[in-house]
């Protein structure tokens, strides 16, 4: 955990919000649900043409990083701020800018009518296997240092 990398102050407006970042209960179910989803959409984008294989890539990385929040027993219903934690979790710049090139395509393909394609299908699969890698290394120490890291932001 790198502490400079994380924008708190992006953070702490997060943990304000009513939808924004809250420390719930550990929720290890949800998480293998969340990953479990993050599998099986990434088999329908395989299968899908046109401008919902952007949309589909996003949801199946989104839902993989998301089963490392819930791991950890923290909610967040606020896409942005959810992103802003990908820090808590290592992963490098360049894993951090796919998800949220892949937020951004997303939003203007479904909510602009854009047609941004798809360009390398196996990074999702890349992304998946690296959330999956992060999951099975949190161990009980590693998540309570990552909810002691956000409880100190509040």
């Amino acid at each position: 955990m790198d502490e400079e990398k994380m924008d708190e102050e992006k953070i702490c407006w997060c943990l304000e919000k009513k939808e924004g970042i809250r420390i719930i209960e550990l929720k290890p179910h949800l998480s293998e649900s969340y990953i479990k989803e993050s599998e099986e959409t990434f088999e329908t984008l395989q299968s899908t043409k046109g401008k919902w294989r952007i949309i589909l890539a996003y949801y199946a990385c989104y839902n993989a990083f998301y089963s490392l929040l819930m791991k950890c027993g923290i909610r967040c219903e606020i896409h942005d701020c959810t992103l802003e934690l990908m820090d808590l979790f290592d992963f490098n710049e360049s894993e951090i800018e796919y998800l949220k090139t892949l937020k951004e395509d997303r939003k203007q393909n479904q909510y602009y009518l854009k047609n941004i394609e798809l360009k390398d299908e196996s990074a999702v699969g890349k992304f998946i296997l690296s959330c999956k890698v992060k999951l099975n290394g949190l161990n009980s120490e590693k998540i309570e240092k990552i909810r002691h890291r956000l409880k100190k932001m509040k």
